[in-house]
């Protein structure tokens, strides 16, 4: 860039006119030649910086490619490489997209790349290489579409992307093995075990743990196959998760994967006891044929042991899941559960109705209570209590035959009353007296007021004058 403006300097520089010091002697129409020669120096100056100025731009590259690209077969690994690359520098690490294939299961890179110097069109180039590992599950054709790659090249004013051609590979079955198989390719295969015992010897209550630990070259650890642990007729199984992972070398590189399984049995009765040896076939990818790796069976003696009492009883619980141990239910039972049944659906039904029926039952006793406080009757049972009380009371008399539509005029009562009236309130009031001989004469008042309809001369005129026309 600065040798492009250093020429483009030097050659300015040649083309500009000298100056002359008798110009002010020169005409007109040498002056106007000159203006238009400057003129036509500084267009051919734009357009020069202008082209430097667009080669100065960055460019991003991405490329793919397969290896191995032929003669893939399934559960090998293939490694697609994916090659990023600017004509300057990186401003940070390039953004990489996802890659799903059905059928195959796939590894992103892990972060790891490696360094790379091209040269492209006779251009200088520079960047990274990325890594992604596939291993094809099923015999078919697998398609890769372009991938968008994003970064930001050194001199670049915003991120850039590019973009890989599309690729396509097809798997097919190892020889030996079915279609629909599983397929372990490897470059190499190890499997080992181990046992822990609980106790030494074993007994009825101990345990035993069986450990298998399988390690394959050049295969991913998800794509390992998982050993057959069964059960085992007198023995409790309790398997843990599998622990499966990746191995790398000592610069983090990938290596194959790896895939540890444990059991753990415990003994539920005495006798000898077998665990059956584990087998697994896989293909070799050195030697191109199919292969087998095993470990052997173990086997192990447990004695009986009377202090052991397991918490749950196994014979119980095997008895109650037995097929000739089931539960059966009376037909009269099961006829009452079905009318008990009915019965709490059909109150459940009219439950509303039920409620209905209660309100309007509540409002007529309460009506009815209220009539009962506003009769005649009412108001006559409660004129003993008031005569007895100190002082005496005669509002509850007044109340009833206000009630019995006789108004105030109490003289029409009877002689019994007028001689009480008399005794309250005329000349010579002997009122103590007179109200014993109206409590001793009170249980036959009613039926004489009831029989006695005429009027009788009042005793005393009231102060205030009343109409029978004013009470109903």
């Amino acid at each position: 860039m600065t040798n492009l403006k250093t020429r483009v300097a030097a050659f300015a520089s040649r083309l500009t006119p000298t100056v002359d010091l008798c110009a002010p002697c020169r005409s007109e129409p040498a002056r106007d030649s000159n203006r238009s020669s400057t003129t036509a120096i500084g267009t051919l100056l734009l357009c020069l910086i202008s082209t430097a100025t667009l080669a100065a731009e960055p460019e991003l590259r991405v490329s793919a490619s397969l290896q191995p690209a032929e003669s893939v077969m399934v559960g090998s690994l293939v490694e697609l490489q994916l090659d990023v690359v600017t004509d300057t520098w990186f401003t940070d690490a390039p953004t990489l997209p996802d890659l799903k294939l059905p059928g195959a299961l796939v590894m992103p890179p892990d972060g790891h790349a490696v360094h790379l110097n091209q040269t492209i069109d006779g251009k200088s180039f520079s960047g990274l290489r990325y890594s992604y590992l596939i291993a094809p599950n099923l015999a078919q054709g697998f398609d890769i579409p372009a991938l968008t790659v994003r970064a930001t090249p050194g001199q670049a004013t915003t991120a850039i992307s590019a973009q890989s051609q599309p690729l396509h590979f097809s798997a097919t079955q190892p020889p030996g093995f079915a279609s629909g198989e599983p397929v372990l390719v490897a470059q190499a295969l190890r499997l080992t075990q181990k046992t822990i015992n609980s106790a030494t010897p074993l007994k009825v209550g101990d345990s035993i743990t069986r450990e298998l630990t399988l390690q394959a070259d050049g295969a991913l650890g998800m794509s390992l196959p998982t050993p057959t642990l069964g059960e085992i007729n007198g023995l409790s199984r309790y398997p843990k998760a599998p622990q499966v992972g990746n191995l790398t070398d000592s610069r983090g590189g990938f290596t194959g994967g790896q895939r540890i399984d444990s059991v753990t049995y415990r003994i539920d009765q005495q006798g000898h006891y077998s665990l059956p040896a584990i087998e697994v076939k896989w293909w070799d990818a050195s030697n191109q044929k199919a292969r087998t790796v095993s470990v052997p069976a173990i086997t192990f003696e447990a004695a009986a042991n009377a202090a052991y009492k397991p918490v749950f009883s196994i014979a119980e619980d095997l008895k109650k899941l037995g097929q000739n141990n089931r539960l059966h239910l009376p037909a009269h039972g099961f006829a009452f559960g079905a009318l008990l049944l009915g019965i709490v659906a059909l109150g459940w039904f009219i439950r509303p109705l039920v409620r209905r029926v209660y309100l309007k039952w509540q409002a007529r006793r309460l009506a009815r209570h209220a009539a009962w406080l506003e009769s005649a009757d009412y108001a006559w049972r409660q004129i003993p209590a008031q005569i007895e009380g100190q002082p005496a009371q005669l509002s509850a008399l007044y109340l009833w035959t206000r009630r019995s539509r006789r108004g105030l005029k109490l003289t029409g009562l009877g002689p019994r009353l007028q001689t009480f009236l008399r005794a309250c309130y005329g000349r010579e009031p002997s009122k103590d007296q007179a109200l014993r001989r109206i409590k001793e004469s009170l249980s036959t008042l009613h039926s004489q007021a009831e029989r006695n309809r005429e009027s009788v001369a009042a005793a005393l005129h009231p102060l205030n004058p009343v109409h029978e026309k004013d009470f109903p």
